[in-house]
């Protein structure tokens, strides 16, 4: 390859780096606050679980519980046409042909269950705690959403500055292929280093090629969690700030009092409690109240006696029924209730054990990864102050191009490595704030 197919290669890669510049200039940047809000809004699994809220609502109302009583209409009209021959004591006969008669009627009835032994009691309660648990499995999506959320964002970040670092490699790459043309021009040095320096320039481009499709792939990932409504070209709010001042003790005392999985578990076993309540309602009578308001009218044909009747009234009572014995089905529900309460409260006993192993782990991750971070971030500022001091005595020709390299690939590899671990800790950080129920309470950025 020639000096003119080198400049002119290297003039079209910083012609398209200055669009791309420009393009990413323009773009909107998203930060991890505008993301949630708009995941909270948009994205479809949140929208199931609040529509799911919204059916436990309609299932507490009061129009649910039993407690309304039934008033119902009735209605009904007979027509009849009869061919009549009638033979009376005396030895007359009458014969009627097309003879007409109709029936009215109509009435208002209303039933009301005054006692059925405390079962729509204990119904009705069991569906305002069904309604609690509803809304806490809605805040159990938005949490696990928000997390895998914060997961792609913070790889759409991670994948950004990966990008930049290769960016700025393939920079430095182009100026020690600048440096070795004119040297080689001069005499200074061999084909050899122009040529090595060409192929790390290929490499540098091949490895950009890869990050920016991975980057581009990452912000397909966060548009799916929030449902695309991101603009199609946007950027990343790559600042990260870890909270201060986290207590291992406080954070385990809210995950025993706040984690929405026990929570969950809790209200299972009060659920499982008025359902064994209610159970119970089968031992005892059930008592209810009834009415009707009628009218009645009849026009008789002209066989009958009295040729047009009207009747109006008012009926009520009062109804008691007692299943004395019914095969022993009650028996039964109440048997199994018990069993299922002492099973939701051994569940409750089996995901407090998980938790609390949950958390110990994901706070010594957290912990773990926080200082892998800072270590790597004492490991840029070597990796960069070798760079430097490399650079230096490579112009001077003290050192070779491929030690010159080899410390320009060791600053690359400690820059990806401190993205990949600063990215890492913040995530464990929200993985401890929602094992901990406090994901929704604090400002983690």
């Amino acid at each position: 390859m020639n000096f003119r197919n080198i400049m002119t290669r290297t003039v079209f890669i910083s012609f398209l780096l200055c669009v791309v510049v420009a393009s990413i200039e323009a773009q909107e940047t998203v930060t991890p606050q505008e993301a949630i809000t708009l995941t909270l809004e948009n994205n479809y699994g949140i929208k199931i679980a609040n529509n799911a809220v919204e059916l436990a609502a309609n299932n507490k109302d009061i129009l649910n519980s039993g407690y309304l009583p039934v008033l119902s209409g009735n209605g009904g009209a007979t027509y009849n046409q009869d061919n009549l021959k009638a033979e009376f004591a005396s030895g007359e006969t009458t014969e009627l042909n097309g003879a007409e008669s109709s029936r009215y009627n109509a009435s208002i009835s209303l039933d009301y269950l005054l006692f059925d032994g405390l079962g729509r009691y204990y119904n009705y309660k069991q569906l305002k705690e069904e309604y609690n648990l509803s809304e806490l499995e809605a805040r159990q999506t938005i949490e696990l959403t928000i997390v895998q959320l914060l997961s792609v964002y913070y790889d759409v970040s991670r994948q950004s500055e990966n990008v930049n670092s290769l960016q700025e490699t393939l920079a430095i790459s182009k100026e020690r292929l600048t440096r070795a043309e004119y040297q080689f021009e001069y005499g200074q040095n061999t084909k050899l280093d122009v040529l090595n320096a060409e192929v790390d320039i290929n490499n540098d481009s091949i490895n950009i090629i890869n990050a920016r499709q991975n980057l581009i792939n990452a912000k397909r990932d966060l548009n799916v969690v929030t449902s695309n409504a991101i603009p199609e070209q946007f950027e990343i709010d790559t600042t990260v700030t870890f909270l201060e001042g986290l207590d291992k003790e406080q954070l385990m005392a809210k995950t025993l009092a706040n984690n929405v999985s026990l929570l969950q578990a809790e209200q299972n076993i009060i659920i499982s409690e008025f359902s064994l309540k209610a159970s119970r309602s089968g031992y005892l009578p059930a008592i209810g109240l009834f009415g009707t308001y009628g009218w009645n009218e009849n026009n008789n044909n002209a066989a009958s006696f009295v040729a047009v009747s009207t009747n109006t009234g008012v009926s009520a009572g009062v109804s008691l029924s007692w299943n004395l014995f019914d095969g022993g089905s009650t028996i039964t529900r109440v048997k199994n209730s018990k069993i299922l309460l002492e099973n939701q409260r051994l569940i409750k006993e089996d995901i407090k054990l998980d938790v609390q192993r949950d958390f110990n782990n994901a706070w010594t991750d957290y912990k773990n990864k926080l200082n892998i971070f800072y270590i790597q971030e004492d490991n840029i500022r070597t990796a960069r102050n070798n760079f430097q001091r490399t650079e230096e005595q490579f112009r001077l020709g003290q050192v070779t191009s491929i030690i010159f390299r080899q410390a320009q690939l060791n600053l690359l590899s400690a820059e990806l490595t401190r993205n990949q671990a600063k990215y890492e800790a913040k995530l464990a950080e929200v993985v401890v704030l929602q094992l901990s129920g406090e994901l929704l309470n604090v400002n983690i950025f």
